[in-house]
């Protein structure tokens, strides 16, 4: 089984970076758990924008204090996934979108990163001083939701989130 390593976004990685966010517009996926990746193409400015998010000085308004993790695989340093942890719910956060979000990129998944990247998380969840979590995913994201009850999700209820149009089940993890 491949070791993975949760890591900061750096200037060492930026050209994953430019090469992950290019892997899910070209396949027209969804970019959960990446903050502003899908609208900010140059990857220096994603970090210094993730750093920003790092801090309640600098975080910008309307958002909430986060935590960003590239998902890296030890053996060639590859980012695999992104996932974030939002330190706090706002009310849009506590309706649709949760603490957690993440995402692994196209050409990796189905290998069981998901999986290990949530579990890998959930003790800077603890650090942060939560008690619990809440991730939500799509009613049709079979592979989410299997992430979410192998990590310890528990299901409280399904919200539609109306600017998406989407149906999202919310589940909770007790750390």
């Amino acid at each position: 089984m491949e070791e993975l390593l949760l890591v900061e976004p750096s200037e060492e990685y930026a050209e994953q970076i430019r090469a992950y966010r290019q892997e899910f517009l070209d396949a027209g996926s969804s970019m959960d758990g990446t903050g502003p990746l899908r609208k900010i193409e140059d990857p220096y400015e994603w970090i210094k924008t993730c750093r920003m998010y790092n801090s309640a000085d600098t975080v910008p308004e309307g958002k909430v204090t986060s935590t960003l993790y590239l998902c890296v695989r030890e053996s060639d340093n590859r980012i695999v996934g992104m996932t974030d942890i939002r330190h706090y719910l706002n009310d849009y956060l506590r309706e649709f979108g949760g603490n957690i979000g993440y995402s692994i990129r196209p050409s990796e998944r189905r290998k069981g990163y998901a999986k290990r990247m949530l579990s890998l998380l959930l003790p800077h969840c603890r650090e942060l001083g939560l008690k619990k979590v809440m991730i939500s995913c799509e009613v049709d994201n079979e592979g989410s939701r299997r992430t979410i009850l192998s990590n310890g999700g528990v299901y409280d209820s399904t919200a539609h989130e109306p600017d998406e149009d989407i149906d999202l089940e919310r589940y909770w993890i007790t750390l």
